[in-house]
């Protein structure tokens, strides 16, 4: 540690080598009290002020210490060398080779009144700097006696800070706790100091513990102000007072309790004592305790002033006693003290978050008749409590008055505007108002960022809302994780990838760590870009930061690998996933039997099939859908069927006994195998049974069915079940028959306008000529589930689509069919989930 703050110039000593410490004779033969080893034990005279040492109880030396039991020879050195005008280093190195740490100590004490500051620094420095000498803490304390004895208070205050820091060398008995360790040595050492410079000591320590250490400051002034009372010390009141206001303002309001009562007993307390400690019981909610300790104050001889009387209307209105602080306010003018214009704006805030606005209005009269000259003090409060209430033009009238009487606006009157725009959702008014703020540098309520931020992402603006986070994190504000996540997936959805990762990556530049959730959808929305690259940079990230990888990350990577049909990758991922103590869930299997199924690895995906139950998990309505349609695509129809009834009731009662709720993809994956097997009557008793059971309709559409039940090839399946006929024209033809009131009942069935109904028809029509009945009843599921647009989109994206059709999309069509691929049998409602959170395509 630098120690040339202590000194006014820098010495110009060069650097000296170690030199050994010899034993020297003294005349006495009192022990050294630190250094037990370097001297042999004795007795010491009473009244020492210094602490035992470490690893054993010692006596310790007297403090005052007669010339006569020194060597004089030593004695004589040190006091010619620190009363000199110039530090001569000759005799700078003797006296460090000669003295032990405890004993300079003693000799300094001695000829402390006869040394002069500036060569007492210089050897400081040189001591500490060049022979590392670990001065005693008694030593030191002594030098801050001399530096506030000479009024240089600054450079007291610096040595303290650095000794509590442990940045110096020294001999000390509890090198953790040097602010314990100096308060006690400042406390023994006041006896022969003087009242004057003993009393700035306590005082310096104390300020020093307030305001050098952060967090820690707290504790080191209450531990320091401990040792002091114990032993009948005191600060004075002057900083009493900054010791208690400064506990209550960092909400240490147990530590002030134990702290007023303490100076009660020690120091006679004035109104600003009393003001702050009824303050910090109000601050606790100890109400009945202000109230007593105000009468008491009274009782005691101390008159409340405006500041006092202020403290206990403010607690009055904050603790929901606004009746009270309004009968407070009329007794307090009784006695004399007349309310300021913080006394107005008190009673005014409270009344106004009650809503009694008509009061309000009253005292800010008031207080205009009594010549106080309004100013926001008073207008603030009036205008946010109009603005929480929703009345945004009260709160511009009140805002019209202040500016024509001369008055500006401030960062609060307009955090106050943009909160009610916000609660009345006028979004558009706070996002103009934001920027306005903006442009001109104001303060913004982080609250006020993410909520513009967040309607700027559900109306599809990410630009505007990237710009906004941006703005947030140039001053140092961390985003709300739910806006995040949002503007992560919408940034990825519109293919803004670099701009995506390039956020991400700021939230760390800037030591704010995206949560999982949020770094699950940014992972998601690579995968959704094909850009597996930038998502295993991202997971090699948070896996270096340490940062929480869950289930939900590790499926979207497993997806990632099953869906490019690197299944073995997949598996290797569960392994580590389940060996990192995450159990694989539902949704992992389906991933993975969905990947082998796709290989046409049936067997193994029976064998995965078989250890998921084993562990425990329950198939869902997903995972029968895989199997079946594995077992179809195998040409092994009779274990699709078994899967199917391997219970012995109806395969709707089955799924429910299984607490599976049967849908048209598992209906239309049954269908499709039995179709391609010619199993037309048993397709037609299923198809009968989901329209009953899942989209809710009548038999109507039974009739659709073909009379024949001729055996179609596999691969030119046309829409047998649905169309009845060899191509999708005739659902199309059926809806038209059927529009009147059949349309009708259609469209109100899958929950979407019949424009919308019609137009999803027809876009089967379009595309569905090599749509298999499994695609199509996916498709209708999911507009029973989502509506239209959902449903046309699932049917418009199937991947057996030929190239032909594919030319024939429109741009936007195609594009859209690239992004939407995440199929929903992966996972419920085609996304990722966790907690109540959904990641998928509409995000």
């Amino acid at each position: 540690m630098d120690l040339r703050r202590l000194v006014p110039a820098k010495p110009s000593l060069a650097a000296v080598p170690s030199v050994a410490r010899p034993l020297i004779s003294f005349s006495s033969d009192a022990p050294s009290p630190l250094r037990p080893d370097r001297r042999r034990s004795g007795q010491s005279s009473p009244g020492d002020p210094r602490p035992d040492p470490p690893g054993g109880s010692v006596e310790p030396a007297p403090s005052t210490l007669s010339s006569r039991r020194l060597d004089q020879g030593v004695l004589k050195s040190v006091s010619s060398m620190l009363s000199s005008s110039r530090l001569a280093h000759s005799q700078c190195r003797s006296v460090i080779a000669r003295l032990s740490p405890v004993e300079f100590d003693r000799v300094f004490f001695a000829v402390r009144s006869d040394v002069k500051m500036k060569t007492t620094l210089k050897f400081f420095y040189v001591a500490a700097q060049s022979f590392k000498f670990p001065f005693t803490v008694r030593t030191y304390c002594i030098l801050v006696l001399l530096l506030i004895d000479s009024d240089r208070l600054p450079r007291a205050r610096w040595l303290l800070t650095e000794l509590i820091l442990g940045k110096l060398p020294v001999s000390s008995a509890d090198p953790g706790n040097g602010h314990v360790e100096l308060a006690a040595v400042l406390a023994e050492l006041n006896a022969v100091s003087g009242p004057a410079v003993g009393a700035r000591a306590l005082d310096t320590l104390i300020h020093v513990c307030c305001t050098q250490f952060e967090d820690k400051g707290s504790g080191y002034a209450i531990h320091a102000f401990r040792i002091l009372a114990d032993k009948g010390l005191f600060p004075s009141l002057k900083t009493c007072n900054f010791l208690l206001s400064f506990l209550v303002k960092a909400n240490e309001l147990e530590k002030c309790y134990e702290a007023f009562e303490a100076m009660l007993c020690g120091v006679s307390p004035d109104v600003n004592l009393f003001s702050i400690a009824i303050n910090a019981f109000f601050k606790g909610g100890r109400v009945e305790d202000s109230i007593r300790l105000f009468t008491r104050m009274e009782e005691s001889g101390v008159s409340p002033n405006v500041v006092t009387c202020n403290s206990m209307i403010d607690g009055l209105c904050k603790n929901g006693r606004l009746d009270a602080a309004l009968q407070f306010k009329a007794k307090m003018m009784e006695k004399g003290v007349n309310p300021n214009l913080i006394t107005y704006s008190i009673l005014i805030n409270g009344l106004m978050k009650l809503e009694r606005f008509d009061e309000a209005k009253i005292f800010m009269r008031e207080a205009s008749d009594r010549g106080f000259v309004l100013n926001d003090v008073v207008y603030n409060p009036l205008i946010s409590g109009y603005c929480k209430a929703g009345k945004i033009s009260k709160a511009l009238e009140i805002i019209e008055d202040m500016t024509s009487k001369g008055m500006s606006t401030n960062p609060v009157t307009l955090n106050s505007l943009l909160q009610g725009y916000i609660i009345k959702d006028q979004m558009e008014s706070a996002k103009l108002l934001l920027e306005e703020m903006l442009l001109k540098g104001l303060a913004v309520n982080p609250g006020a960022f993410n909520s513009v931020a967040s309607w700027l992402c559900r109306s599809s603006k990410f630009d505007h809302a990237l710009r906004l986070i941006r703005e947030m994190l140039s001053r140092n504000l961390k985003p709300n994780d739910a806006v995040l996540t949002t503007l992560l997936g919408g940034l990825c959805k519109v293919g803004k990838i670099s701009d995506a990762v390039e956020l991400w990556f700021s939230l760390l530049g800037k030591g704010f760590t995206a949560n999982t959730v949020t770094s699950n959808a940014l992972i998601h929305g690579l995968y959704i870009a094909n850009n597996m690259e930038e998502a295993f940079r991202i997971l090699k990230e948070m896996v270096e930061r340490d940062l929480v990888l869950d289930i939900i990350t590790y499926n979207i990577l497993i997806l990632a690998f099953c869906k490019k049909g690197k299944v073995e990758k997949g598996f290797k991922l569960r392994d580590e996933m389940v060996k990192g103590g995450i159990a694989a869930d539902i949704f992992t299997y389906n991933l993975l039997l969905h990947g082998l199924c796709d290989l046409g690895d049936i067997e193994r995906a029976t064998n995965l099939w078989d250890e998921c139950k084993r562990a425990g998990l329950t198939p869902d309505i997903y995972t029968y859908a895989i199997m079946m349609d594995g077992y179809c695509r195998a040409d092994k129809l009779e274990k699709a069927e078994n899967l199917f009834y391997e219970l012995p009731c109806s395969c709707a009662d089955a799924m429910r006994t299984e607490g599976i709720p049967p849908t048209s993809v598992t209906y239309g994956t049954l269908m499709h195998g039995l179709c391609t097997n010619g199993s037309v009557e048993e397709a037609r008793s299923l198809l009968s049974a989901m329209i009953k059971e899942v989209l809710g309709l009548s038999g109507e559409f039974q009739e659709c069915l073909p009379d024949d039940h001729t055996k179609a090839p596999p691969a030119q399946l046309r829409l047998q079940v649905f169309s009845g006929g060899s191509h999708a024209a005739e659902l199309v033809r059926l809806v038209r028959r059927t529009k009147s009131e059949r349309l009708e009942h259609i469209s109100k069935e899958l929950n979407g306008p019949r424009g919308e109904t019609s137009l999803a028809v027809e876009k089967v029509a379009e595309f569905g000529l090599q749509l298999s009945c499994r695609e199509v009843m996916l498709g209708f599921f999911l507009l029973s589930r989502g509506g239209a647009s959902q449903g046309t989109q699932s049917l418009a994206s199937s991947s057996v689509l030929p190239r032909a059709k594919l030319e024939r999309m429109t741009r936007a069509e195609r594009e859209r069919e690239d992004k939407f691929q995440f199929s929903p049998w992966y996972y419920p409602r085609g996304g990722v989930q966790d907690k109540g959170q959904k990641l998928n395509d509409n995000a």
